[in-house]
């Protein structure tokens, strides 16, 4: 799949779960017990997960690859 498409994909997925959250903020508050916790247990770890994927999808996915770079030297050690 290239890059692009899952970019896409997760755009999508964010726009789509964002709006439940539109509801939970302005509908009745006599309306809102009866979906908060879908609001709180599902929509928004997606929405979380989504947004910090798109943020940051680049060094997870750099951590979890099998060709990774070599590891850096440890900050306080000297060189030679």
């Amino acid at each position: 799949m290239k890059e692009a498409t899952k970019r896409s994909i997760f755009r999508w997925i964010h726009m789509i779960f964002g709006i439940p959250i539109l509801g939970y903020i302005y509908d009745s508050p006599s309306d809102t017990p009866n979906y908060a916790s879908s609001v709180r247990y599902v929509i928004l770890p997606v929405l979380l997960l989504s947004g910090l994927w798109m943020w940051k999808g680049h060094v997870v996915r750099r951590l979890f690859s099998k060709s990774s770079a070599p590891p850096m030297a440890y900050p306080g050690k000297s060189r030679p």
